[in-house]
């Protein structure tokens, strides 16, 4: 068995159907940054623990919840409310840990699972890099996460695999009104790092090319977009031509539409912050306390293993 945590703040719409997806574990913790509508007391009809925590970042959340929130089990789950489990997620999670605890996989500490988006009532499979991984199950005690931009960094003290099952993430289920919102606070944080990056940062380009892991790529990328000119026509016609997107239907054309919007919004932002004169600070040490982050040992899907910071 393994324990799980499920992120709130004003999920009243989906905080029900993400417990109760969760159920199959006997130790799930809410933890809520004081929603103000009927999260908690709708969280509190099932039987789950509620833990409130003024939220700060995605990174000093997270670890502040794993370093103060006292969990059954050594092996956790992270879930957000517009996520679930699944019944086959589940198996293989308590699979994995069986080998692990047993000594069969290396001393794998964590493991990243791919997320399936569902936009407009449709899983957009193409445009969104499927298989597109995050890292959800782990031992609480060798992860910890760093901010980056609208959201957060897991540093790992050790290996980490991936799982073939995945989840669903149902990203407009508030509303396309929420999303718009959601991100407009979100470009703000990306445009503060996309001048840190460019102030501090580098591209890595033998991850680019030849990373192990489509996490390594991913990050690889991302870094390099940052530095590319016209951004957000860039990143239409990588979506919706390269990746597939015109295959995805009509909900395809409006993501990769809104992910275009969005790459616009963060250069607006970057040229405001810049005609300010705002330059942010370099980058702080890893929020676990430590000077210097931990190494992460990738495992790759077809066994072999990879480093990364």
């Amino acid at each position: 068995m393994f324990s799980i945590y499920i992120l709130t703040y004003n999920e009243e719409i989906d905080i029900a159907d993400c417990i109760e997806s969760a159920l199959l574990s006997d130790d799930i913790v809410v933890v809520d940054s004081f929603s103000s509508d009927r999260t908690v007391k709708i969280a509190r009809r099932y039987p789950v623990r509620v833990e409130q925590h003024r939220f700060e970042s995605h990174g000093k959340q997270r670890t502040w919840m794993l370093r103060s929130i006292p969990t059954q089990y050594e092996w956790v789950y992270i879930l957000e409310a517009d996520e679930r489990m699944t019944p086959e997620l589940f198996e293989e999670c308590q699979q994995v840990i069986q080998k692990n605890e047993a000594g069969l996989q290396d001393d794998i500490v964590g493991y990243y699972v791919a997320e399936r988006v569902i936009f407009m009532d449709r899983w957009i499979r193409r445009s969104t890099q499927y298989p597109r991984y995050q890292l959800r199950l782990f031992r609480k005690d060798k992860v910890w996460f760093d901010d980056y931009g609208h959201t957060e960094r897991e540093v790992c003290d050790g290996k980490t695999g991936f799982l073939k099952e995945t989840y669903p993430h149902y990203t407009s289920g508030k509303g396309l009104s929420r999303w718009i919102e959601k991100h407009n606070r979100y470009s703000t944080d990306e445009a503060v790092e996309t001048l840190r990056q460019l102030q501090y940062g580098n591209v890595r380009w033998q991850d680019l090319f030849f990373g192990r892991s489509e996490v390594e790529r991913r990050r690889a990328l991302k870094d390099l977009s940052l530095r590319l000119p016209f951004r957000p026509l860039v990143r239409f016609i990588y979506m919706y031509f390269f990746l597939g997107g015109l295959l995805d239907g009509r909900a395809g054309f409006a993501w990769c539409t809104l992910q275009a919007f969005y790459e616009y919004l963060i250069l607006l932002k970057v040229d405001e912050l810049q005609r300010q004169g705002q330059i942010p600070p370099p980058p702080q040490p890893s929020s676990s306390g430590e000077e210097e982050e931990a190494s992460v040992t990738v495992q790759t899907p077809s066994g072999g293993s990879s480093s990364q910071a």
